[in-house]
């Protein structure tokens, strides 16, 4: 598993390095950044890290502007020494909030968190062929069939995938979701719908509706898309 590690005071930095060589011989440190302006430009410049350790305060601002500049699409875990920003970070793809000065028990169960779900992104990735959808929802990871999915709608800047029984709100953006589905049972009809093809009643100019009864726009971006599927 590869860390990125986000932080700008030195003894905390070789604290965290510490920390790691302890807690899991197969983490590898894939880099270190002490700012906002570093951070973004490392991730725009490297592969995705499997987790990043991120501390809030940096010397150029809060780490918060990093996911308004650059879609973070990994798990992170915030080291701070102040309680105010927990709120905050539980918007930003947190799975674990560790205040300073932590020991290294505390540690290993936030990265445990972060193996668990390391192993489960490896496996949503070969379960693609086996109709199935990883998501992080509530704190938890959960496994949902593609046949189960009616629909997926934006919330705010996160998706909400509706099911047959219920709905899960994720940390994932649209596209990233739509990335892990299958694009042979799902097309995108608006920036803000994913829709299962099985689930389609009809298709008109500007809506589609579902077997459900449910009626969404179509977007213009998305009418060729749409096109298709009449021809079909």
């Amino acid at each position: 598993m590869r860390v990125l590690i986000v932080e700008d005071e030195i003894p905390a930095l070789e604290n965290l390095k510490l920390c790691i060589a302890d807690a899991d011989s197969n983490i590898e440190i894939a880099g270190t950044t002490r700012s906002v302006a570093e951070t973004i430009a490392w991730l725009k410049n490297n592969n995705t890290p499997d987790l990043i350790l991120m501390d809030i305060q940096l010397s150029d601002g809060l780490c918060f502007h990093i996911f308004h500049e650059y879609d973070v699409r990994c798990p992170v875990i915030f080291t701070t020494a102040f309680d105010k920003y927990m709120v905050e970070a539980f918007e930003y793809n947190c799975i674990d909030y560790l205040l300073k000065p932590f020991d290294l028990e505390r540690f290993q169960k936030g990265v445990g968190k972060a193996v668990i779900w390391h192993k489960l992104n490896a496996e949503n990735n070969t379960d693609q062929q086996k109709d199935f959808l990883y998501i992080h929802s509530d704190y938890k990871v959960i496994k949902i069939p593609y046949k189960e999915i009616i629909f997926v709608e934006a919330s705010d800047d996160y998706a909400k995938i509706n099911t047959n029984s219920q709905s899960y709100l994720t940390l994932l953006s649209m596209k990233a979701v739509f990335e892990k589905l299958s694009k042979n049972l799902f097309i995108r009809i608006h920036r803000s719908y994913i829709v299962a093809i099985n689930q389609i009643a009809f298709v008109q100019f500007r809506k589609i509706g579902l077997v459900n009864g449910m009626e969404l726009p179509v977007g213009d971006t998305y009418r060729n898309e749409i096109a298709k599927l009449k021809k079909g």
